[in-house]
């Protein structure tokens, strides 16, 4: 759900403009609005789960999210479905760190590659079905019919998880509220700033202003918790070499996966004439793959170790998005670069994640999922924002502006692979005593 509403949104948006009589900013915000909320209290949330529990904090993040999508399928106006969609945001910033903090806590390192080889197939299947879900529920019902769909959905859910998953806690320490303002005000600055750089111009006063406060704060909050007894984010974490490359192919990963389906959606309708729905069914080579190829990755990550498949799967979408940029006169023709995309992003994905969460202590996994899932979303935003003005400055829809940001997209795609090679090399073996497979780093 968290991930699907990512971009479940955009097919709908040109219905939403005529039911509610929206501009096009207004447009934009039931996008970022959501993604703003979300990025910002990643941290947060985490800190919180590892404190008073991961499980009982999972479920209230679910009933939240439950709850807003309840006020999204009500809203009348464009400022209350904007409202709405930012608490849904807050809500989604429980859930995705949570979410892998808690495979992390119910899974040795041995097997924990394989379990997110799983999550994050899932999650990239619902990212990149966002746009075909979204169209095919806007055709066949109603715009609002988007997100009803989560309330069954996050009902169940919330009844499983508390009947199911086990609690787990991180290391017991107070919470840090002022590393949480500071944090929280940081990313909100640099993610507005992203957002806001295409429609208001990089160099306004609003955007620099923005990006001044974000790192203002985030410097303020790296002395902070080189001096509290509480840290929220341990700076030490950032001398791991692994956690740190992880991260950094996680965050290019995500700028190209997504600005590459925003983009591609767009393109499909405008140059090649297709339907929302019909758009959404032609990524289903790339969607598709995640099936097939990301069970195996999760597997092959407990056994070759993941820099390997973060180098070989983002290059392989560098290939893909250089491909797909070339543009094509019939859909056919890109059929190929798409399923190598999808096979790239299927190997990268869990391997980058495992790398990010078996680099630390067990005891730690919880922080290092969110500070992951905050790179993500940072990445994320960056991706589409920088892309776009790539298009913008190309020629947008009647020039050469979708070649330029796929383009752009297969550039963050090789920074993705580069960064993959500072990850750490690991070796298997048996554990003579228990007979069991010991992943190791070397």
């Amino acid at each position: 759900m968290v991930a699907l509403d990512t971009l479940v949104v955009a097919a709908a948006l040109t219905t939403i403009r005529s039911d509610l009589g929206a501009s096009a900013e207004q447009l934009e915000w039931t996008v970022n609005a959501y993604g703003l909320s979300f990025a910002m209290l990643l941290m947060t949330a985490a800190a919180i789960g590892d404190r008073l529990g991961r499980r009982r904090t999972y479920a209230a993040g679910l009933a939240l999210f439950t709850a807003a999508s309840v006020a999204c399928a009500l809203a009348t106006s464009l400022p209350f479905l904007i409202a709405a969609r930012a608490v849904q945001g807050v809500g989604a910033a429980i859930v995705m760190p949570l979410a892998m903090g808690l495979l992390g806590a119910a899974f040795p390192p041995e097997r924990r590659g394989q379990a997110i080889g799983v999550f994050s197939g899932v999650t990239g299947i619902a990212v990149l079905g966002g746009p075909l879900i979204g169209g095919a529920v806007t055709e066949g019902l109603s715009w609002q019919w988007i997100f009803w769909i989560n309330v069954p959905i996050g009902v169940v859910a919330i009844g499983v998880v508390l009947a199911k998953i086990p609690e787990s806690t991180g290391p017991a320490r107070r919470l840090d509220l002022i590393g949480a303002v500071l944090i929280s005000l940081a990313v909100l600055g640099l993610v507005w700033g992203t957002v806001r750089g295409e429609s208001a111009g990089w160099t306004s006063a609003e955007v620099l202003t923005a990006f001044a406060i974000g790192v203002v704060m985030l410097v303020a909050f790296g002395l902070w918790e080189r001096r509290t007894d509480h840290a929220m984010i341990p700076l030490a974490f950032f001398r791991n070499r692994t956690f740190t490359a992880a991260n950094s192919a996680g965050f290019f990963l995500t700028a190209a996966l997504i600005s590459a389906v925003f983009f591609l959606s767009q393109y499909m309708q405008a140059e090649l004439g297709s339907a929302p729905l019909k758009a959404g069914l032609q990524l289903l080579p790339w969607t598709a793959t995640l099936f097939i190829v990301g069970p195996i990755a999760g597997r092959l990550v407990d056994r070759v170790g993941e820099r390997p498949l973060v180098v070989i799967g983002m290059a392989l979408q560098t290939i893909g998005m250089l491909w797909l940029s070339r543009g094509a006169d019939q859909y056919y023709e890109l059929v190929a670069p798409l399923v190598i995309c999808g096979c790239g992003i299927s190997l990268a994905m869990p391997a980058a994640q495992s790398a990010a969460m078996s680099a630390l202590p067990r005891d730690a996994v919880g922080i290092a999922s969110g500070i992951y899932s905050m790179n993500r979303q940072l990445g994320g935003a960056a991706g589409v924002a920088v892309l776009g003005s790539v298009f913008t400055a190309a020629g947008g829809y009647t020039g050469d502006g979708f070649a330029r940001a796929l383009a752009g997209g297969g550039v963050l795609s090789l920074l993705g692979a580069l960064s993959g090679f500072a990850i750490a090399a690991r070796r298997r073996r048996t554990d003579d005593r228990t007979g069991e497979l010991v992943v190791e780093g070397v």
